[in-house]
C-alpha cells in the first residue's frame, strides 16, 4: 500500500557524484531536498571507476569543502601521445595554464557521500524509483520502493534526474518533445587493473597498427591499463600472458618503451557511446550528468561534465528560488539547458575526435590509417595543435562562468 505522499522542495533521483554535489550545494543554501538512490552506499563505494578531474572540477570540490583530492590525488601537468613507436608530450600546464588530477570517481563519491552524511542531508540508499509522476506539472513527484519492499511517494517543487545513463527520468520525456542524438562506436576498451609499479609518470595514449592502448595509474602499486578490443570480447577468455603480450605490442617502439608487468587483478570490457538528449527540462523536471548525456572515455569528460552540469544548474536554481511564484518564474529554468549545452557539445566533439584519431576502425584502409597518424603527427609537431589538445583535455574552464552580460536575477522586493 502506498504511504501518504511526502513533500520536499527538491527531489533528486540519483545518488552518484552529480546528485550528491547538488545535495551539498542545496544543503549549504538551506534548501529542503531528498536524494533517492537505487543502489546501496557500499555497492557504489566498491565499484571501481577511473577518473581524471579537470582543474575546474577540482575547484568545485574544494570550494565545497572537499580537499582530499589535493592531498591524495595525483596532479598531472601533461599527457603523452605515442604513435610510430615514439612519445610526444602535451604540456597541459604550459599550453593551457591548467593541470588535471588523477583521482578515481570512486574517491569522488566517497568524499561527496561522506560530506552529505556529515551535514545530515536526506540521502536514501536502496530507494528504487519505479515511476515518475506528473513531470510536466508544477508538482512533479516519484513513486519509489525501499529495500523492505514498501512503496512510497514523494512530491516536490522541482525534480532533478541525475540517475545515470539508464535514467528513469529521461525516459519520461514525451516522445514529441524529446530529441536524441547518439553514436555507437565499433570498438570497446579491454580494461585491467594490474599489481605493478607505474610504467609512466603521466597518462600515455597510444595509437599503433595493432590498435589503441592507454597507460594509466591507480596507485603507487597498481596500474590501470586499457587496449582496444571488439565490443563482444569476453575478458574471461584472456590469460594474463595474453593480456600482457597484447599490451606490450601496442606500445612497443624503437625507443624500447615497455610496460612494467605484474599479476592482473581485475579485467573487464568497457563499451562506450556518445549520446545527448534534448531538452534537459520538461516542466519542473531537469536532467543532469549521464541522464542527459554520455561520452566515450577517451577525452576524460564524463565525470567532469556531470559536475559542470550541477554548477550551472545550482546557479540557475538560485535565480529560480529568488523569483518565487512570480509570473514567468519557471522560464528561468530554460537558462540551464542553454548554458550547459555549449559545453556538452564541445565535449562530445572533443571525445569523438580523440576516439576517431586514436583508434583503428573495422574495415579501415591503409590510406585511412596513415591519415590518422599523419593527423596525430601534425598536431604533436605544432604548438597550435598541442594547445588545442591541452585546452580540450583540461576543460575550457571559462565555459562554467555565467555568459557575458548575464546577471543573477534579484529576489523580488518585499513591502
Amino acid at each position: 500500500m502506498t504511504t501518504t505522499a511526502e513533500r520536499t522542495r527538491v527531489a533528486i533521483v540519483g545518488g552518484g557524484p552529480a546528485g550528491l554535489l547538488l545535495s551539498i550545494l542545496l544543503t549549504r543554501d538551506g534548501v529542503d531536498h531528498v536524494v533517492l538512490e537505487s543502489r546501496s552506499h557500499d555497492e557504489i563505494e566498491h565499484t571501481h571507476r577511473a577518473g581524471i578531474l579537470e582543474a575546474g572540477s577540482v575547484k568545485v570540490l574544494t570550494d565545497a569543502g572537499l580537499d582530499r583530492v589535493l592531498r591524495e590525488g595525483d596532479r598531472h601537468d601533461g599527457i603523452d601521445l605515442r604513435f610510430g613507436g615514439e612519445t610526444h608530450r602535451i604540456d597541459l600546464a604550459g599550453l593551457a595554464g591548467r593541470s588535471v588530477w588523477l583521482y578515481p570517481q570512486t574517491e569522488v563519491f566517497k568524499d561527496l557521500a561522506g560530506h552529505a552524511r556529515g551535514t545530515g542531508a536526506d540521502v536514501r540508499w536502496e530507494a528504487q524509483v519505479t515511476e515518475i509522476l506528473d513531470a510536466g506539472t508544477t508538482l512533479p513527484g516519484v513513486r519509489y520502493r525501499t529495500a523492505d519492499g514498501a512503496t512510497h511517494e514523494l512530491r516536490a517543487d522541482l525534480l532533478v534526474g541525475a540517475d545515470g545513463s539508464r535514467s528513469v527520468c529521461r525516459h519520461t520525456l514525451p516522445e514529441d518533445v524529446r530529441r536524441s542524438f547518439s553514436h555507437e562506436y565499433p570498438y570497446a576498451w579491454f580494461g585491467v587493473i594490474v599489481e605493478a609499479p607505474r610504467s609512466a609518470s603521466e597518462l600515455v595514449y597510444t595509437a599503433s597498427e595493432h590498435g589503441f592502448a592507454l597507460v594509466s595509474q591507480r596507485t603507487e602499486t597498481h596500474q590501470r591499463l586499457y587496449f582496444q578490443c571488439d565490443p563482444v570480447e569476453d575478458p574471461a577468455a584472456w590469460t594474463d600472458e595474453q593480456i600482457w603480450a597484447e599490451l606490450q605490442r601496442r606500445v612497443a617502439g624503437p625507443d624500447g618503451f615497455r610496460l612494467t608487468e605484474g599479476p592482473v587483478r581485475e579485467k573487464t570490457v568497457l563499451r562506450f557511446r556518445s549520446a545527448v538528449v534534448e531538452p534537459v527540462r520538461h516542466g519542473r523536471m531537469l536532467l543532469a550528468g549521464d541522464a542527459a548525456h554520455t561520452v566515450p572515455p577517451t577525452g576524460a569528460k564524463g565525470l567532469n561534465l556531470a559536475l559542470a552540469d550541477v554548477v550551472v544548474l545550482h546557479d540557475v536554481l538560485s535565480g529560480w528560488f529568488a523569483r518565487g511564484t512570480t509570473a514567468g518564474a519557471d522560464d528561468v529554468l530554460d537558462e540551464y539547458g542553454r548554458r550547459a549545452s555549449r559545453r556538452v557539445w564541445r565535449a562530445q566533439h572533443f571525445s569523438a575526435w580523440m576516439s576517431r584519431m586514436l583508434h583503428s576502425h573495422p574495415g579501415e584502409s591503409g590510406f585511412e590509417a596513415r591519415c590518422r597518424i599523419a593527423e596525430l603527427r601534425a598536431l604533436a609537431e605544432s604548438e597550435a595543435g598541442r594547445r588545442f589538445i591541452a585546452e580540450g583535455y583540461t576543460g575550457w574552464g571559462e565555459i562554467l562562468a555565467r555568459p557575458a552580460g548575464a546577471t543573477r536575477r534579484r529576489p523580488p522586493q518585499r513591502g
